[in-house]
Parts: structure tokens; C-alpha cells; sequence
């Protein structure tokens, strides 16, 4: 009797598509865990930069005495970087890490699926799409999922394991079964925009922007009242900064699509930082100016 599709041996050689921030922590932690890891990018200086990216982050990691010379040795045995997808042909999963665009997305499940072996998972790591239409579009229905890992990947130890109506049992366990191995802990998120984390934490971002807006509080002192009391590691305006105000407002654009709610929608001020290049930490401003050392708030009008 032929197993069904998705139902092969553990998971032991892994694709990534995508080798930027998101892809090469994701390729990291699965080199790390032991497994065979290959990183497509479109080119070889983009694969150079991702592999720079994993180095640095593992010597960051030796200088902390969280990981031994010999383990990072270790680690870049496992790791390829390749820019032919066909190269991912016998991979067990393939994750894609590329830019938040559906056509994007559907554009590489089309051109994977006659090169994959038919038993491999295809997963998404979208932190808003919906995995339905990518599944629909992948040639594989039953085998495809949303993982959404958080970043700094090997620091944040959570993966939203997302199944759609089509995904098959056997899918989700081995999917459940693969972020398990590589040290992560899995949740299990319905197929609605934003799943579970963004759905709550989005909300919440762009509702510390209308308080400021509406002059509830300024900068640092709504940051320290959530910190202080509300417990958060950290404040909402660091929070976005950290991640990037336009990623912020690219999924809030995309949840407001699905759900027509006005707690979704982008407040005036955050477009305008955007407009503005201004988009926290990557770009040396946004609600703070990371140009000094420790920040300080920046002038928003």
C-alpha cells in the first residue's frame, strides 16, 4: 500500500527560498538542528549576503558563549546556497521567505511544483496572506501550510503552523513535527489574516499611534507605561521601529482588505513616516532616532 502524499520519513533536508532576514535565520536554526539546508536566492551576491547574514549571527551567538566554534563549524556543513530552484527539487520542505506579495508567492508554488518531488511540503512564512490562495495556486493543496516564524529567528522560539481547509493531517504533524525539530514551539493558527499573533498585536501597534495622535501621551511615556505597567518587554513605539514601520503598515493594509474593521486600518501619522523614509530602526528613524546612542524621540511634526 503507497503511503499517502506528505506522509514520508522525517524531515531531514530543508529549502529555503529568500535568504534575507527572515530566510537566513530560518535557514540557520534548521542547520543548527542538524538538518541539510539549502538557500536559493535570484543571485550570487544576494547568496553571499545571506550567508554574511548567518555568520555574523552565529559569531554574535560564540561571543555570548551560546555556541561553541566547533557547533558554528558544524552548522556550515549543512547549509548550501544555490540560485537554481531546481536545486530544491529533493527537499523535503520548502519554505518561502520572500517579499509579503501573493503574486510573488503563487508565482514561485507554480514554477516549484513540477520540479519538486511530490511528497514535499511547501510552506509560507507570510505573516498576513492568506494561505488558501497560495494553495490553491501551489499545484499541491494538501501540502501546502503557513509557517510564521517571528524575528530574530533564532532568538524567538514561536512558529504559527497555519492549515488551510485543504491541508492534510499528515502535513500539519509532519509541519508540527519539523518546528519541533528545530527547537521552535508550534501553535496551531487558523487561515484568517494575521492569524493569531497579528490579528492581537497589530491592534494593538496602530492603537498606540491614534493615543499619540490624540495627544494621550508622548512617546516615551506611553512606551514606559506599557513596559512598566502592563509587564511588555518593551514599548509599543520600540516595538515598531523595531519591526519596521512600513512592514507594519504593509500588513495592516492587508488585514483591513480581509476584515473592514477600522482598528486595522493605518492611522494618518504612520503613513506619513513612511512617506517619509522614516521607518524605525532599519532606516535610522522612525518613532525614535536611532542616529544616537540611546535613542531619543524623534520630531514627528
Amino acid at each position: 500500500m503507497t503511503a499517502p502524499a506528505g506522509a514520508a520519513a522525517t524531515i531531514s533536508r530543508v529549502g529555503v527560498v529568500g535568504g534575507g532576514l527572515m530566510g537566513s535565520g530560518i535557514a540557520q536554526v534548521a542547520a543548527q538542528a542538524g538538518l541539510t539546508t539549502i538557500v536559493r536566492e535570484l543571485t550570487d551576491a544576494l547568496c553571499e549576503r545571506s550567508r554574511g547574514a548567518i555568520t555574523k549571527s552565529l559569531d554574535k551567538a560564540i561571543e555570548k558563549g551560546k555556541l561553541t566554534s566547533d557547533a558554528r563549524a558544524v552548522t556550515f556543513e549543512q547549509l548550501t546556497f544555490t540560485t537554481r530552484l531546481d536545486d530544491l527539487a529533493t527537499c523535503d520542505i520548502v519554505i518561502e521567505a520572500v517579499v509579503e506579495d501573493l503574486d510573488v508567492k503563487t508565482s514561485l508554488w507554480r514554477e516549484l511544483h513540477p520540479l519538486a518531488d511530490q511528497r514535499t511540503i511547501f510552506a509560507s512564512n507570510t505573516s498576513s496572506l492568506t494561505i488558501a490562495a497560495m494553495a490553491a495556486a501551489s499545484g499541491r493543496a494538501d501540502r501546502l501550510v503557513g509557517l510564521h516564524f517571528f524575528s530574530p529567528v533564532p532568538l524567538m522560539r514561536l512558529v504559527e503552523v497555519v492549515r488551510t481547509i485543504t491541508t492534510s493531517e499528515h502535513t500539519f504533524e509532519r509541519s508540527l513535527e519539523f518546528v519541533r525539530r528545530i527547537g521552535k514551539q508550534p501553535i496551531a493558527a487558523r487561515d484568517q489574516s494575521g492569524f493569531i499573533v497579528n490579528r492581537l498585536l497589530i491592534p494593538y501597534m496602530l492603537d498606540a499611534i491614534r493615543a499619540l495622535e490624540n495627544g494621550v501621551g508622548s512617546v516615551t511615556d506611553i512606551d514606559a507605561g506599557m513596559q512598566l505597567g502592563a509587564g511588555y518587554p518593551m514599548g509599543p513605539f520600540t516595538l515598531l521601529d523595531f519591526v519596521g514601520l512600513d512592514t507594519v503598515q504593509l500588513v495592516a493594509e492587508v488585514m483591513f482588505d480581509e476584515y473592514r474593521e477600522q482598528r486595522f486600518a493605518p492611522p494618518p501619522l504612520l503613513r506619513r513616516l513612511v512617506l517619509a523614509g522614516h521607518l524605525g530602526r532599519k532606516s535610522g528613524r522612525g518613532f525614535y532616532d536611532h542616529s544616537v546612542d540611546p535613542p531619543v524621540p524623534s520630531r514627528l511634526g
